[in-house]
């Protein structure tokens, strides 16, 4: 099934800030944070194992739990299998994520591709979001921002056993789709150029949103297309660099980053638009994004989010974001004729 047919609405929900992503949230918060989304009429929520040691999961399972199960649609993925023994969440060496989620759960966690641990991924996670299915699975982070020069190899252990695993079960029915769940265009270019597994679209985050985009224009975006595949967008907003947070690549935003979000912020400023809206709208615009999952850890990052969606901006700001260079010029832009 094509992604944009499964998908419910172009704007879904990243919940992994319901794994205590960077701060301790008070679990009445993260409960409140799902409800005011469904209120929003949100109703495709992606989550992971990893968020939290399954802390998200649990959460999110809390809460959807009182809405009609046919009237949503979940995701989460596999490659990291959650113990009930518990680990020093110090110790743990996961790259560029091993910090974000330091005030999460102390479960161990355990990087396992193989076709075994992708099944009892899926019952674990099946367990945690108190559900009996699960509609897209994603293989989780098989790619050199985690992995380093070992992440060739973690992809030949995923080719193996998880997208095996995933054919298998989307086969039968247990789940509809299935693909990559990642933070670089390499892994989605070196999945796309096998013949024997056949994934139905990718999340692909912080990789196409309007302060990085480029290089998925030209790698991998033209591929999706041509195949009727879809992406997801994940870190629309960079890990908040966009909208003024400290971060990007959930580290400190370098200078140059900065700048770009100085410039795009003073040409939003001189229409009246906000960074948050026109981010949004600009990944929308690419017909190979079917769905965009800003996180939020507050009911009111909600409301901020669909207000962008829904915000008017004239031609002229995308016209002159394009002028300074602020936008790739092979990038579609949401533009009404």
């Amino acid at each position: 099934m094509k992604l944009k047919d499964l998908l419910p609405s172009k704007l879904g929900f990243g919940t992994a800030p319901l794994g205590n992503m960077f701060r301790e949230i008070p679990e009445a918060e993260a409960q409140a944070t799902v409800e005011a989304a469904w209120s929003s009429g949100i109703r495709y929520f992606d989550n992971a194992p990893f968020y939290g040691a399954g802390l998200a999961e649990i959460r999110m399972g809390e809460a959807l739990s009182r809405f009609p199960r046919d009237e949503y649609v979940i995701s989460t993925k596999v490659g990291r299998l959650i113990l009930d023994e518990v680990e020093d969440i110090s110790d743990r060496d996961f790259g560029e994520k091993s910090d974000i989620f330091k005030y999460g759960r102390p479960n161990k966690i355990v990087n396992d591709y193989s076709y075994d641990a992708t099944m009892r991924s899926i019952e674990g996670s099946l367990n945690r979001l108190k559900t009996d299915r699960i509609e897209i699975a994603w293989v989780h982070d098989v790619a050199q921002d985690i992995y380093g020069d070992e992440w060739l190899g973690i992809f030949e252990s995923a080719r193996k056993g998880a997208f095996k695993a995933l054919d298998k079960l989307r086969d039968e029915g247990v789940i509809q789709a299935w693909g990559l769940g990642v933070n670089r265009v390499e892994p989605i270019e070196l999945l796309l150029d096998l013949e024997e597994p056949r994934p139905d679209g990718f999340l692909l985050a912080g990789r196409y949103s309007l302060l990085d985009h480029s290089r998925a224009l030209q790698r991998v975006i033209p591929q999706v297309l041509e195949r009727g595949l879809g992406i997801v967008a994940g870190g629309p907003y960079s890990s908040g660099a966009l909208v003024g947070g400290p971060n990007f690549e959930y580290a400190p935003a370098p200078v140059t980053i900065l700048e770009k979000v100085a410039k795009i912020k003073a040409v939003g400023d001189k229409y009246g638009v906000s960074t948050k809206a026109i981010g949004l709208q600009f990944v929308l615009a690419n017909p190979a994004i079917a769905a965009v999952i800003p996180g939020a850890s507050k009911p009111s990052r909600i409301k901020e989010d669909k207000e962008a969606l829904e915000t008017y901006i004239p031609t002229s700001l995308w016209e002159e974001l394009r002028k300074e260079n602020l936008v790739d010029n092979a990038a579609p832009l949401p533009i009404k004729g």
